[in-house]
């Protein structure tokens, strides 16, 4: 057997990036559990950290492709043995990403207010999300930095360094978190919503300090800027164009989703703020074997070892319907402590608990999508998983959502909707690769 194939090596690869994934959503959830406790209107809080995560998020995925591309063409060259090739590659995209990210803070910050209006804020809500996001907005160039360099460590088969900074970055969260929401008595005064924001955005500069230091001192890649651009920037270039437009529309469907929820009321957008963090921790901690798979298929494919890629398919589909019922069985054991871990208020939990087994229903589903999402990405097909993300939310999410909400199925309407947009994601994906690759590997 393959020693790349076997449990052992994909396992080494997919535990540490399902730790490093997880840490993505612990800062949108550490926020949520924090500011959902906080004395003074902790609903109105919630609901705009629900509000501005979903913005942010879109901003942060539409940007932080970077990585599945860098890790595409970096696994690739693994695979062939040419990886000195595109040794500047990974500091020419972290230089055109970090510089897109702060003209993303020169043209919303001035336009805080109008942006959330869009997402039905108003009041004392949109007060609390334009005070958050302004200090939030800040941590973009830090996270986007540190995201490209993950995606270089992907590339050259190692997820452990990765790994180490997320953890670091988690905990740094939660703990400045809790100290500068809630105040030290006599020393720090309460900060409420904007300590949730001061504390995901120091996070944000350590881990890209650490993310610095470890590529510099564990890898030979070097992050000083030279030019010419490398051979690669072309593809890599497309490669994120191709994976914008899918991102954009990735995003429609969380604007749609919020927009809706916000539109039926304070207590519905903090119950569904709720549950799509832990929808976001699912797919994150399914993201850990779908990187595996974006990691391993990009190296085989490169190697243009397709009996192999055939095989890792099928490891990989076996590991993420496990892990997806697993996850499934764990929320429905804890599912009323979770929602009291986020906030008290009566009639956020009975909205949330009236929800949430949609969000574990669908957990086997997300992990086959995720899964194969990652390879397809591993072998830089970008433009196929563009098309299918564009067919999906525009031809399944959004037409459904406007009809089951016209039942007045509110929050249910919302994550069936989901439900089937992530059907159509995933069966495609399936049915497209197990064709080409059955085929190739029968011709090699």
């Amino acid at each position: 057997m393959n020693p790349t194939l076997s449990f052992k090596h994909i396992n080494k690869l997919a535990i540490p990036a399902l730790i490093a994934g997880i840490s993505e959503p612990i800062l949108s959830i550490t926020d949520t559990a924090i500011v959902g406790n906080m004395e003074v209107n902790a609903t109105e809080s919630l609901a705009a950290v629900g509000i501005v995560g979903t913005f942010i998020s879109m901003l942060i995925w539409v940007l932080g492709q970077t990585r599945s591309a860098i890790s595409s063409i970096v696994s690739q060259y693994v695979g062939a043995n040419k990886v000195d090739k595109i040794k500047n590659l990974p500091a020419q995209a972290i230089f055109i990403i970090t510089s897109l990210s702060i003209i993303i803070i020169i043209t919303t910050f001035p336009f805080t207010n109008t942006i959330f209006k869009l997402y039905n804020a108003s009041g004392l809500i949109l007060n609390y999300t334009s005070e958050y996001y302004k200090i939030r907005v800040f941590g973009f160039p830090f996270t986007l930095f540190s995201i490209a360099v993950f995606g270089t460590f992907r590339g050259l088969q190692n997820t452990y360094y990765p790994m180490i900074i997320a953890i670091i970055g988690a905990l740094s969260n939660i703990i400045l978190g809790v100290v500068l929401v809630f105040g030290i008595e006599g020393f720090l005064p309460a900060m409420n919503i904007k300590g949730a924001a001061w504390a995901s955005l120091i996070s944000q500069c350590i881990m890209a300090i650490l993310s610095a230091y470890y590529l510099l001192k564990k890898t030979d890649i070097p992050l000083k800027l030279s030019f010419p651009f490398n051979k690669e920037i072309n593809r890599f270039i497309i490669m994120i164009l191709n994976l914008f437009v899918r991102t954009l529309a990735l995003n429609a469907t969380l604007y749609f989703a919020t927009r809706f929820a916000t539109g039926y009321g304070t207590a519905y957008i903090a119950a569904y703020t709720i549950a799509i963090n832990l929808w976001f921790f699912g797919a994150f901690f399914i993201d850990g074997y779908a990187s595996a798979g974006n990691i391993l298929s990009g190296k085989l494919y490169g190697a243009k070892d397709y009996k192999a890629l055939i095989a890792l398919s099928n490891k990989l589909m076996r590991y993420g319907i496990v892990v997806g019922i697993t996850l499934a069985i764990i929320g429905g054991i804890g599912y009323f402590p979770l929602g009291r871990l986020f906030s008290q208020d009566p009639e956020v939990l009975n909205l949330f608990y009236n929800t949430f087994w949609i969000v574990l229903v669908m957990q086997p589903i997300c992990a086959l999508a995720f899964i194969f999402d990652g390879m397809f990405k591993g072998l830089g097909m970008m433009k196929f998983l563009r098309n299918i993300l564009l067919f999906s939310t525009f031809l399944i999410f959004i037409p459904i959502l406007f009809l089951l909400d016209s039942f007045d199925y509110k929050l249910h309407a919302i994550f069936f909707a989901m439900t089937l947009w992530m059907i159509a994601r995933g069966l495609p994906l399936i049915i497209f690769f197990r064709k080409k690759f059955l085929a190739l590997s029968q011709n090699h």
